[in-house]
């Protein structure tokens, strides 16, 4: 190692900074937020290489520098000692040492929020920035059955800020083997109130707004006009292409997801913030099947972990858009086949004779859809 630079405890640091040394904390902003030692200065390693000066004028003074586990930190004491800097320290262990050792650190940022969403403020594809977004997103899930449930509980505890659960059915002994934000002591009690207890429980920070109603053309404006995402947990037809239809209208992200049995589908309809680029439900299923063609759970059955794993594919989907990270399922079909586990995808393009989302299509009232869909026997 060059003579210029000493590896030191965070002890021996704290000691060095207490009688006058600086000390730099070379890691990311991302990682700032996390916390500091008290008293040290963040700047990023690729900054105070490429500009010392600004930081620790003179070149024989004591400097400390500190990362998150030692190695970057030695690697910017060898930059600066490469341009003349002879009074160098590299904290061995890092940050990470210096908090399990307890010595003194200091954060701007609320301490629960720091330590709850501690994994996500670590990815540089969310950090502080990214986690503070989805602390400002609105989200609303129609749905808090099979579907809706393992989608609200993970974005719960993403730290999504704002969650509205649509639901106007009540928890049934039956539900249990797959509902997983209900419980046995709840059967009979309305299901959004159910999943308020558990997703509150979960994350007091979030906001949950529980509306014990059933979607319909008079409602849904009001119900998904205010968010930025839309999840389809709907358990019927009419609902869904009812869904699909005031997500066009209104410019709103759809994330679908369906379960039959032992499969289930995935995919992200965006029609209505890309018309002529990416597809809405109807393009994909113009009319709702019959009841023969599409039965529900209580008829068909469904393997209980099946909507799980949907619904999780979901959550993902719907985190993706709020971060504005990743390729998102818009345009794609996710096929999940659970007794071979197979995943296969298809390509989905939009109908250029969609009469809901292809361009220059007049507005079709959401009423006369929603009665057209209640009068099928896709319900």
């Amino acid at each position: 190692m060059n003579a210029a630079i000493r590896e030191i405890t965070p002890a021996q640091a704290l000691a060095l900074q207490q009688q006058g040394a600086r000390l730099i904390d070379v890691r990311e902003p991302d990682e700032h937020a996390l916390g500091l030692p008290e008293g040290a200065v963040p700047v990023p390693r690729a900054q105070l290489e490429a500009e010392p000066g600004a930081h620790q004028a003179a070149h024989d003074a004591p400097l400390l520098l500190i990362c998150a586990g030692g190695r970057r930190s030695l690697l910017a004491a060898e930059s600066l000692a490469a341009q003349g800097y002879t009074n160098l320290y590299s904290v061995v262990g890092g940050f990470g040492r210096w908090q399990a050792e307890h010595l003194p650190i200091t954060s701007g940022e609320d301490p629960d929020f720091l330590q709850r969403y501690s994994r996500h403020l670590r990815l540089p594809q969310v950090g502080l920035a990214g986690q503070k977004k989805l602390e400002q997103a609105r989200v609303t899930l129609i749905g808090a059955g099979g579907l809706g449930s393992p989608a609200a509980y993970y974005l719960a505890a993403a730290g999504v800020g704002f969650l509205r659960l649509v639901d106007d059915d009540r928890v049934d002994l039956s539900n249990l083997q797959r509902q997983i934000l209900h419980a046995d002591d709840r059967v009979g009690e309305l299901k959004v109130e159910s999943a308020r207890r558990t997703l509150s429980a979960l994350n007091p920070r979030v906001r949950i707004d529980a509306v014990a109603e059933r979607l319909d053309a008079a409602n849904v404006g009001r119900l998904i006009g205010d968010v930025d995402v839309v999840i389809d947990g709907a358990d019927n037809f009419p609902t869904r292409y009812l869904l699909s239809d005031a997500c066009v209208q209104l410019g709103k992200p759809m994330v679908y997801g369906a379960v039959h049995r032992f499969e289930g589908q995935v995919s992200v309809f965006d029609a209505g913030r890309r018309p002529g680029d990416a597809p809405c439900y109807r393009c994909l299923f113009p009319d709702p099947p019959s009841a023969e063609e599409a039965p529900n759970c209580s008829e068909a059955g469904v393997l209980g972990v099946l909507p799980g794993l949907i619904g999780l594919l979901q959550a993902t989907e719907t985190l993706k858009l709020l971060l504005g990270v990743g390729e998102p399922l818009t345009g794609r079909l996710l096929h999940v086949e659970t007794l071979g586990m197979h995943f296969r995808e298809t390509r989905l393009k939009p109908d250029p004779a969609c009469p809901r989302c292809a361009p220059g299509r007049g507005t079709l009232p959401l009423a006369d859809i929603a009665v057209a869909c209640a009068t099928g026997e896709g319900a």
